[in-house]
């Protein structure tokens, strides 16, 4: 009912999954994951509680194999699909005898690719090369893999959900909690174009993007991103036209003043002089 990617970046430290699925809210019963120890995909009709638990093992030192022996031989997981893949970059994958057809996963370098009630056999091994073949960030490569897998059949019920979620191989700290990406589609009719669309914003807020930003930013903020953005590239009039649009909003004026001097918004001081 699922098909899903996990992936290690050991130059970036850092591991992740990428999953759809069509049933609501597929991020919150697939993936689990701790900075620092490993990420999980438990999927078909694994226990609730199993990734939580694969979590604890790992983090007590337990090799993702040998989690993977242990569920491949538990009764009440023959409907299981787990994989798995901890700090260290070891992977380790299963399908239960009981998982639906069509159903499997297949494991590489630095990534495996799982799936279960499947619309053709192409799709696991799309999605391997979708991942294999895309340079870059691992969130890139993971969502170029779901992304190949849609494309290959995905589902065979259809489309509903899809989830991103990215965390270091470092463990996380009081500075930061080690969670690079968490971004899920709950409820859509392209949930994994809508996924690559959430990833390409937050990644415009990261890199302070204000051209993107001031397309696809919120409504009530692309004003203020349209006047960075001319104010980087020079245009000053438009600018501060877009800088009075907003002045004149009941609020956005003194709010204006107060960030006058943060340096998060370059060259705006200058503006409201």
């Amino acid at each position: 009912m699922t098909f899903s990617v996990l992936g290690h970046d050991p130059v970036a430290g850092e591991m992740g999954i990428a999953v759809s699925s069509c049933i609501l809210a597929v991020g919150r019963a697939v993936p689990s994951a701790a900075p620092g120890v490993g990420v999980v995909a438990v999927q078909a009709r694994s226990r609730r509680g199993l990734g939580a638990s694969l979590l604890t093992a790992l983090a007590g030192g337990a090799a993702p194999a040998e989690l993977v022996r242990r569920a491949a031989h538990a009764a009440e997981d023959a409907e299981r699909q787990v994989a798995v893949v901890d700090a260290t970059g070891r992977i380790a994958a299963d399908t239960g005898p009981g998982s639906f057809p069509e159903c499997g996963h297949l494991v590489g370098d630095g990534v495996t690719v799982q799936g279960n009630m499947l619309a053709s056999p192409e799709v696991l091994p799309a999605m391997l090369r979708g991942f294999s073949g895309r340079p870059g960030p691992l969130a890139d490569r993971l969502l170029a893999a779901l992304t190949a897998g849609q494309e290959a059949g995905g589902d065979l019920r259809g489309r509903q959900s899809a989830a991103l979620l990215v965390v270091g191989t470092a463990p996380a700290t009081d500075e930061d909690d080690g969670v690079v990406t968490d971004l899920r589609v709950d409820d859509s009719g392209d949930p994994v174009a809508q996924l690559r669309m959430l990833w390409n914003l937050q990644r415009a807020y990261a890199e302070s993007d204000y051209e993107t930003l001031a397309v696809f930013a919120p409504e009530g903020a692309r004003d203020l991103y349209a006047a960075l953005a001319a104010s980087r590239r020079g245009d000053r009039p438009a600018a501060r036209a877009a800088l009075e649009e907003l002045r004149a909003r009941p609020g956005w004026s003194a709010w204006l003043a107060t960030m006058a001097g943060d340096q998060r918004l370059a060259g705006i001081s200058r503006l409201l002089g």
